[in-house]
């Protein structure tokens, strides 16, 4: 099986690295060629437009920042879908909304190739270590014939269900996570504005049933002001976006989503975007000192 890898970011680049350890000849594309350069292994090689990664792969894996930016790389003129065919799969790992998955799976059933929506749930670390989540979308018999796949970049795989359902469970995820940071940030701020310190906070919910997991993970990038991203927070604030704009799509209201996107939105304004999505914590002790001083 020959892989082909578009889209090698933060986590992209690891998951690809992963496959090349693992033995798979790999033919990656990246629209800034020096990402693309950074996997030095033989069994690599760089490809310059996706439609030829797309000609030389049984498996064309993409990892994208956005919708728009996987529409570009499948549908340009030289796009991946312009080297698909019969039998080849298409394994979309970007975090997008469920209708445009759905939209990606149509137009490859028309053009007569497979097609898997299958977001990971895991950042910088899990990606590296090959210990993602897939979040899988698609017919079944496509999802064991990339069995070998995932388990090479994650340590489990979900079959949710039809093409789609992969995307919504992953934006559920995210929005979880999102919603769930910025409810600990809040909390973190006003019981340090009561004199307890963040060390004895973090104490406190470590093992809690009321903190998930993920606060002590990001445990040491808080106490430390480390904000190097792992999952950069404007990836976070699409997210919320893409599960505000499903919501809308399916008529249903997600009030505290909606405010709590628009103040990733601001953070993200005030030049926090490429941050871990942790630094929600020091604009929003900033902007409490700001507000505190007009007072």
């Amino acid at each position: 099986m020959k892989i082909g890898f578009i889209g090698l970011g933060i986590m992209g680049s690891r998951m690809a690295a992963n496959l090349a350890k693992a033995g798979y000849t790999l033919f990656v594309y990246n629209r800034t060629n020096s990402k693309a350069e950074s996997l030095a292994f033989d069994n690599v090689i760089t490809k310059n437009s996706p439609g030829l990664v797309a000609g030389e792969s049984d498996v064309v894996i993409t990892m994208l920042s956005t919708p728009d930016a996987v529409q570009e790389v499948a549908l340009a003129e030289e796009g991946l879908v312009s080297g698909m065919s019969k039998g080849k799969v298409w394994m979309d790992c970007s975090t997008v909304n469920p209708s445009f998955s759905k939209q990606m799976a149509e137009l490859s059933e028309s053009v007569g190739f497979n097609f898997l929506d299958a977001p990971v749930a895991g950042s910088l670390v899990p990606a590296e270590k090959g210990e993602l989540v897939f979040l899988v979308g698609g017919k079944k018999g496509v999802v064991k014939y990339c069995d070998p796949l995932f388990k090479i970049m994650g340590k489990k795989y979900i079959h949710v269900g039809e093409n789609g359902m992969g995307s919504a469970l992953k934006l559920v995820n995210n929005l979880i996570m999102g919603i769930s940071m910025y409810g600990f940030v809040e909390g973190l701020l006003l019981g340090e504005s009561l004199g307890i310190n963040k060390e004895k906070i973090f104490d406190i919910l470590d093992g809690s049933p009321i903190a998930p997991s993920m606060i002590q993970m990001k445990r040491e990038k808080i106490e430390s002001n480390d904000y190097s991203p792992e999952f950069p927070l404007q990836w976070l604030q699409k997210d919320l976006h893409l599960a505000a704009e499903t919501a809308y799509e399916n008529n249903l209201p997600l009030p505290a989503t909606n405010t709590i996107k628009e103040i990733f939105a601001l953070a993200k304004k005030a030049g926090m975007g490429e941050k871990d999505f942790t630094a929600i914590y020091p604009f929003l002790s900033e902007l409490n000192k700001s507000t505190h001083e007009l007072q």
